[in-house]
């Protein structure tokens, strides 16, 4: 998969619990939507791979908001090898994992690569009503939601509407 695919990849992850009329869904909750998800991305669908895929995806989301710290990432790399591989082309590394926590890994090993490549890009979105992430690919790098349509507009609105209520209450 290309560094724009798995960084996709991740950020879909990372979106997988909306908030939807004010309630938390987690997509990864729901079996079949969880495997159609894991197959969709490479994975192979089973219970056990969507079990650490969720963990890492509760671990890269605390991690992205600031509410835990980077060590907390370890559990998911544990046993997780880095093997070289000989080319024409050179040197390149192949990681090796175990084949259920392979989707867990690639998504902490995207998580990575954001930080090395494109520093503080990954963020969440500024609603404090939303639970969603954004990767600020723009050249100014100061997107602030995930949305300009859905939550760009609406705080925005808010900001509008508690200005135009101080003028009046004045």
């Amino acid at each position: 998969m290309s560094d724009r695919g798995q960084q996709d990849a991740l950020l879909e992850l990372l979106n997988s619990t909306p908030v939807v009329d004010g309630a938390i869904q987690d997509q990864l909750a729901d079996s079949g939507t969880a495997r159609s998800w894991q197959q969709t991305h490479g994975g192979r669908g089973t219970a056990e791979e969507n079990l650490h895929l969720a963990q890492a995806r509760d671990a890269l989301q605390d991690v992205v908001r600031g509410s835990r710290p980077v060590t907390s990432l370890a559990p998911l790399l544990e046993r997780v090898v880095s093997r070289p591989h000989l080319s024409p082309m050179g040197v390149s590394w192949e990681l090796d994992a175990p084949a259920e926590r392979r989707m867990a890994v690639d998504a902490v090993m995207a998580w990575s690569a954001l930080q090395e490549t494109m520093p503080g890009r990954l963020r969440p979105c500024a609603n404090p009503e939303c639970r969603l992430f954004l990767l600020d690919r723009s050249k100014t790098n100061k997107a602030r939601w995930c949305s300009m349509a859905v939550c760009g507009n609406r705080m925005k609105a808010r900001r509008h509407y508690q200005r135009t209520r101080g003028t009046a209450a004045e």
